[in-house]
């Protein structure tokens, strides 16, 4: 999702005082701006990290703007993108909110698939925030030449990428290097606090859970006159399985990796069911669905409801999470911005206005940077991410599908290599319309 840069502040933030001035900021207080300036020391005897950028879209964009609001020794050094017009204004975006921070020379600027490979020698900390499934091949890449990353969620959209990013998180711990991953909710207060009452028992053994993702999406894109196939699918991303993952992939991930966290485990199987509905223009819509309803299983038996349903106006929005237990239940991020627990451990706490977890995630990943301590979220992660991806694969098979065939899966959405001259892995047909799966009919895994 593309995400709203926040504004800058003039000097470097800290987790705490940034709490601190967005609760006061949400009673009419102080503003981000206001904020004393300060510095963490870095490990090596320097305040400056150097980072590039690989995809420079909105999320891209709105990341290293809130890494920068970190500290001042961030520094964006080199930048990669396969457009040069997204390229462009994200650099320009960028500059205005941190002329100090930004030095990004015409040389240390790349445009083409390769573009990321130039661009990860340049840096201390790169940010991996293309299309995910381009993600496991930037992620690895970077993490061979040995430099700390900040990758967007998900991380994958096929179970090989999700084995390729496990096999690269093995070789970061190896080299000690930091990896942070845009799951922000994991450094939110309300969730932190509600999932520690969770795993100390507040709702005794948890017998069910449910978690929804019901609301908007993102447009379609027109075709340009004159524009090539996999131009417009690559503009168009978001619409086509091989680079987002469908929108249970990129979307959902959130609230089932909530879960995930709650269980402190993946599920074990998963069946379900989706498909379209409105989704039926045959070239801004791409191939992707636009509901999903899938049952998870984990293996203490527990089962997983989850729903999610994008673009279908006039119908019943919904994002939160939900547990039952032998002792009570747990609602986190109703409509309401509440978090509650119910039950002989009764508590409640209030979604703080300027709890931004997209900020929030980036202070502990330039802590862990500057004071060298242990920091890698790639494996709980791949597993939301490989949690989501068989689910899709469920519903677009219409099969009962066990992890253990879900993770070994050879199907391979993603090429290896993806070149200008190459066909995409999918074409619309003579009518102009584009191969959607068929649950029964369709291979999935």
């Amino acid at each position: 999702m593309n995400h709203t840069p926040i504004p800058a502040s003039p000097g470097a933030l800290t987790r705490r005082g940034f709490l601190q001035a967005t609760s006061k900021a949400a009673a009419g207080g102080v503003a981000l701006a206001a904020l004393a300036p300060g510095r963490f020391a870095h490990a090596a005897g320097s305040d400056e990290i150097k980072i590039a950028i690989i995809g420079c879209g909105g999320r891209g964009t709105g990341a290293v703007n809130q890494n920068l609001n970190v500290g001042q020794g961030a520094k964006l050094v080199a930048m990669a993108d396969i457009s040069r017009d997204r390229l462009d204004k994200s650099l320009q975006i960028l500059k205005a909110q941190h002329p100090d921070q930004v030095d990004v020379s015409m040389a240390n600027q790349f445009i083409g698939f390769d573009a990321y490979k130039h661009v990860i020698p340049l840096a201390d900390l790169v940010f991996v925030t293309s299309p995910q499934g381009f993600h496991p091949y930037h992620l690895a890449e970077a993490v061979r030449q040995g430099k700390n990353i900040f990758v967007e969620k998900p991380l994958a959209v096929d179970a090989p990428g999700v084995r390729r990013i496990l096999a690269a998180a093995e070789e970061a711990k190896k080299k000690n290097l930091k990896i942070g991953v845009g799951l922000q909710r994991h450094h939110q207060p309300s969730y932190m606090e509600t999932v520690k009452r969770l795993h100390d028992g507040a709702v005794g053994d948890i017998t069910s859970m449910t978690c929804y993702w019901l609301g908007d999406a993102r447009a379609g894109l027109e075709r340009l006159p004159g524009e090539g196939e996999l131009q417009y699918q690559l503009r168009n991303w978001y619409y086509f399985a091989w680079i987002s993952g469908d929108f249970i992939v990129d979307q959902h991930i959130h609230n089932i990796d909530i879960i995930n966290w709650i269980k402190g485990d993946h599920p074990v199987r998963a069946q379900g069911m989706g498909g379209r509905q409105v989704r039926n223009d045959k070239t801004r819509h791409g191939q992707i669905f636009d509901h999903f309803a899938v049952e998870y299983e984990y293996a203490d038996g527990s089962k997983l409801s989850s729903q999610c349903r994008q673009g279908q106006p006039g119908t019943y929005a919904k994002v939160s999470e939900h547990v039952v237990g032998t002792k009570g239940r747990a609602d986190l991020n109703v409509q309401s911005k509440l978090f509650h627990i119910t039950g002989p451990n009764a508590w409640e706490m209030r979604l703080k206005q300027g709890e931004d977890g997209h900020q929030l995630e980036h202070f502990p990943l330039i802590e862990a940077i500057r004071n060298d301590t242990p920091y890698n979220e790639l494996e709980i992660a791949a597993m939301s991410t490989m949690t989501a991806i068989m689910g899709r694969m469920a519903t677009y098979s219409g099969k009962l599908v066990e992890w253990d065939e879900a993770i070994n899966s050879k199907l391979q959405l993603m090429p290896e290599e993806v070149t200008w001259e190459m066909a995409p892995p999918v074409v619309p047909d003579a009518d102009g319309n584009y191969p959607i799966a068929v649950p029964g009919r369709t291979v999935a895994l």
